[in-house]
């Protein structure tokens, strides 16, 4: 099951300081490439191909940098905030008509080296409007902010962690078209609002995945994923003897 994935790019990197004082997060460069062409090349090994990017401060050098996305063998389209911010849930709101009935979401600033197809395939067999990936987190990388258990999601909050959230929103969703239809058109939203809502109303599913996440928000976290990326990027190929 193949499906489209919006990247949500509209965010200030207030947390980068001067890094992205004039520059979006999605270009800041990771081993000679901006940070989104390596999020392109990683979904496109994972057979995803359409792509819409959620803009909104700074976005139009995303596009220059980007364009449709074709150097990449992927196909990029824009959907931007307008006027005010509409946070990560109101940016893929508005992106609806170019994501069609169901997609995946991922943030702007992560690098999610995980099994997309899988994720779909357990969303679809779910039958449930959205789902959520989860790594066991221990708070290692991050405040732990979910609780999981026998495959389900039990509580997730991003402001008032508890010592049973052992768990951390991975940064990966997958939605069905209809999950944002109770917010208004062109509302600040937050995607945390999005899944919080729709673990109440027992429509969020969960996958657990394995390898951990990398991020590019926070200082430490660029530097971290630069060493990552750095190496993939030039460690010796295997020997074929």
């Amino acid at each position: 099951m193949t499906l489209p994935v919006a990247i949500v790019a509209g965010g200030l990197a207030t947390r980068l300081g001067d890094v992205a004082r004039d520059l979006p997060k999605s270009l800041v460069d990771i081993a000679g490439d901006p940070f989104i062409v390596w999020q392109l090349k990683l979904l496109r090994q994972n057979g995803v191909t359409d792509v819409v990017v959620c803009t909104g401060h700074l976005g139009a050098q995303i596009e220059a940098a980007v364009g449709d996305g074709a150097r990449w063998n992927v196909s990029v389209r824009y959907s931007s905030d307008g006027p005010g911010p509409l946070g990560t849930g109101g940016a893929v709101r508005r992106a609806r008509a170019l994501l069609g009935e169901a997609f995946f979401v991922l943030y702007g600033d992560s690098y999610l080296e995980c099994d997309y197809r899988e994720a779909a395939r357990r969303f679809e067999m779910s039958g449930r409007c959205g789902l959520m990936t989860v790594f066991r987190n221990e708070g290692r990388w991050d405040r732990s902010n979910v609780e999981y258990a026998g495959g389900r999601l039990l509580r997730y909050d991003k402001k008032r962690q508890v010592p049973s959230m052992r768990h951390i929103d991975y940064g990966l969703g997958v939605f069905r078209a209809s999950a944002f239809d109770r917010y208004e058109e062109d509302a600040a939203v937050d995607l945390a609002t999005v899944y919080q809502d729709l673990l109440a109303a027992g429509e969020l599913a969960a996958y657990e995945v394995t390898s951990r996440f990398y991020e590019v928000g926070t200082p430490g976290g660029l530097e971290e994923t630069r060493r990552h990326l750095g190496y993939a990027e030039h460690k010796p190929c295997p020997s074929s003897s």
